[in-house]
């Protein structure tokens, strides 16, 4: 075979190389929107060489900024979700220091951000426990009356412990010596390398906070703001001036819940995005699917993305282990006979305690266990998008809230069997 006939299928193998590794390279930033050179080797190579592929599919296709740097990769994910349901879908994915982890709560992550405020003005090394004395004091400035931190208890301990643990694996802190837990347990104390090259990246907004006063209001210290309004100044869009910008502003929201949402569905949505899903699907996932190597699923109801690697997921089902085995059989529950009172899957799991004790771990037969099995499953239910939670009344008992089942949760009914008689000749 001569050189000219070896040309093309040289060109198409390089091509199909280089495609393959933007994918890898999409695939990390989603999972982990900061690469670094010292902890993601290959994959951090794969994002710097690519990087110019990358940033404009990023830009095009979900309005997020790709910083390239010679130590870092950052993906910058600036989203705010909108329409009817816009709060249920925030909360689903709550941060989670460490796999396993309890979700952050309002007070965590406002533990998160003032700790990166201290350590933009930090030294290059901080202990622990100064970083937690300048918290303390950074805290008590106005605006953040509603937050409490005086740690003077092991639970606001833990809380800035989990902050601090974030920051770890994002790796704005490096340990050096000791260690988070003694911390926690017995007041002992860690010591932190500062790497300001990806804190000074942690910043992830449309606008500059020193421009949000102004989008707020003339004098916004005599108005009643909520954190609601402030996000929604830091994230808002610039005006579309014709209808093919108002078209890519439509492509990049939906694009941006059908890559953060394992389910997207239609009612889900605001008007103009819902038309626009249902008119342009099939265009808009096909060129997900294509740069990311997820897989389409089209439905009635909504679109979901689907995984077949199972990497771009920190909430799996199904899953090994007690945990994963009660929530299989709640969803089974759910699936099959509608709406349930938290109250009512307690007693179900009681139940399935003693059904499966020669399989279940030993303390689920202790009192009060079923509690903690029900609420880890409903966090990982409602995480999936396949179930909904509706709070009881305020002041209401938790166990009155009703877990009502979503529609991609049916593919974990069960069907009764259909037993046939072997014919006889």
């Amino acid at each position: 075979m001569s050189r000219v006939d070896l040309a093309p299928h040289i060109s198409g193998a390089l091509e199909h190389q280089g495609a393959e590794g933007r994918r890898r390279a999409v695939r990390a930033l989603l999972v982990r929107p900061v690469l670094r050179a010292q902890t993601d080797g290959e994959l951090f190579r794969l994002a710097r060489r690519h990087a110019d592929e990358l940033r404009h599919w990023f830009d095009k296709e979900t309005g997020w900024r790709l910083v390239v740097e010679s130590q870092t990769v950052r993906l910058l994910v600036s989203h705010v979700p909108q329409g009817p349901t816009a709060t249920a879908v925030a909360e689903r994915h709550p941060a989670r220091a460490r796999k396993g982890d309890p979700p952050f709560t309002r007070r965590r992550y406002v533990l998160f951000c003032l700790a990166l405020a201290v350590l933009e003005r930090s030294e290059p090394q901080v202990s622990l426990d100064r970083l937690a004395d300048s918290i303390v004091l950074i805290a008590r400035q106005p605006g953040l009356a509603s937050v409490e931190f005086t740690l003077t208890g092991r639970e606001e301990r833990s809380d800035l412990v989990a902050a601090i643990r974030l920051l770890l694996g994002y790796g704005v802190l490096a340990r050096v010596a000791g260690d988070e837990e003694s911390y926690v347990s017995s007041g002992g104390d860690a010591l932190y390398d500062v790497d300001r090259r990806v804190l000074s990246t942690m910043l992830s907004t449309a606008h500059a906070p020193g421009l949000a006063a102004g989008r707020l209001g003339a004098e916004p210290a005599t108005r009643d703001i909520q954190i609601g309004d402030i996000e929604a100044a830091l994230h808002e869009e610039p005006p579309a001036y014709t209808e093919d910008e108002t078209n890519l502003r439509l492509r990049q929201r939906v694009s941006r819940r059908l890559l953060l949402d394992p389910v997207v569905y239609y009612d889900e949505l605001d008007e103009d995005e819902r038309v626009y899903l249902t008119r342009q699907r099939v265009n808009v996932t096909a060129r997900l699917a294509e740069a990311t190597g997820l897989v389409p699923e089209l439905r009635a109801e909504g679109v979901a993305l689907v995984d077949p690697d199972d990497q771009l997921t920190d909430v799996r089902m199904p899953e090994s282990g007690t945990d994963g085995h009660a929530t299989l059989l709640l969803a089974e529950k759910l699936a099959s006979s509608g709406p349930a009172s938290v109250a009512s899957l307690r007693r179900l799991v009681r139940g399935l305690a003693k059904e499966h004790a020669s399989y279940w771990r030993k303390t689920t037969r202790e009192p009060g266990a079923e509690n903690a099995i029900v609420d880890a499953a409903l966090d990982r239910l409602v995480g999936l998008g396949l179930a909904h939670v509706a709070g009881p009344p305020a002041g209401g008992d938790p166990a009155d809230a009703v877990v009502h089942p979503l529609p991609a949760l049916r593919r974990f009914a069960v069907a009764a069997p259909t037993i046939r008689e072997r014919k006889t000749r």
